[in-house]
């Protein structure tokens, strides 16, 4: 299974990215998806998730929450992050993650919750 993201790229603080997340290899079904970022000296953080076990629940971290929204097609195991209003401390790699248990609730924030990484796609906000 592999996870590819895409999308990240330079911009200028205000500006917008959307990045996109599609997984592939063996069938599966991914039940969660989501993303985190790592910028550079610092841990990787939670940014949001979305749980489509028995409808759709979306989670964020409250640094982007009422900027960042989290969609996709679960169907088709691709998720998608669209940025607004990007800060430069929104600069980081950003990486998604899928888990392929279905589960009602979502251990929000939590890397070992996740079974598939992909390899991660930067993003520079400059100010």
């Amino acid at each position: 299974v592999q996870l590819q993201a895409s999308g990240g790229g330079l911009v200028q603080a205000g500006g917008s990215l959307r990045l996109s997340c599609a997984a592939s290899g063996r069938t599966f079904s991914t039940y969660h998806m989501g993303w985190f970022r790592q910028a550079p000296g610092k841990e990787r953080e939670f940014v949001a998730t979305i749980n489509w076990s028995g409808g759709t629940k979306t989670y964020y971290a409250d640094s982007v929450k009422g900027r960042f929204t989290i969609s996709g097609d679960n169907a088709k195991n691709t998720v998608y992050l669209q940025m607004n209003s990007l800060k430069p401390e929104d600069t980081a790699v950003y990486y998604c993650a899928a888990r392929s248990s279905r589960s009602s609730y979502t251990v929000v924030g939590l890397t070992g919750w996740y079974d598939y990484w992909g390899q991660g796609t930067q993003v520079t906000v400059s100010s």
